[in-house]
């Protein structure tokens, strides 16, 4: 299987988001594949993020435009771009399965990375999963990295 776009769901949880990059250096680099990194806010995180970054309230700002000057991003791109491998940022605000299932369609991914917390089933049962609704509804072959 050639891969060319890898989508890498990114979260605001430190170790998630470094086992995650690592997988997508791990992954993208020998395919030279280019990773898009996409970091989805809700409307209150979205809110909070532009606050603190200080940006023009008058200055049309895009869920991307945030995304891209998210500390997690810019962890993530930095450790990309010591890797070598091609970026892209992304940003979105609503329900996070939805929004990576959407670019993972938008994108035409072959892949995508997502990380998680390991619960047991009974816990996804009853809280529900956000990357299992990405393992079920995923578009491309999804890898799944449990935090440490």
């Amino acid at each position: 299987m050639s891969l060319e776009t890898i989508l890498v769901a990114v979260s605001g949880e430190a170790d998630r988001t470094k086992s995650v990059a690592q997988t997508a250096v791990d992954v993208a680099g020998p395919a030279g594949a280019t990773v898009r990194l996409l970091h989805v806010f809700s409307e209150e995180g979205y809110e909070t993020v532009k606050d603190q970054l200080e940006l023009d309230p008058d200055a049309e700002v895009t869920p991307g435009d945030v995304a891209a000057r998210h500390a997690t991003i810019r962890e993530v791109g930095s450790l990309l771009d010591d890797a070598g491998v091609e970026y892209e940022a992304h940003g979105a605000v609503g329900e996070t399965s939805e929004k990576v299932l959407e670019l993972a369609e938008e994108a035409d991914a072959d892949m995508v990375v997502v990380g998680g917390r390991g619960r047991s089933a009974a816990g996804k049962t009853v809280f529900g999963s956000t990357a299992q609704k990405i393992l079920s509804n995923a578009p491309c072959p999804v890898t799944y990295v449990r935090a440490p």
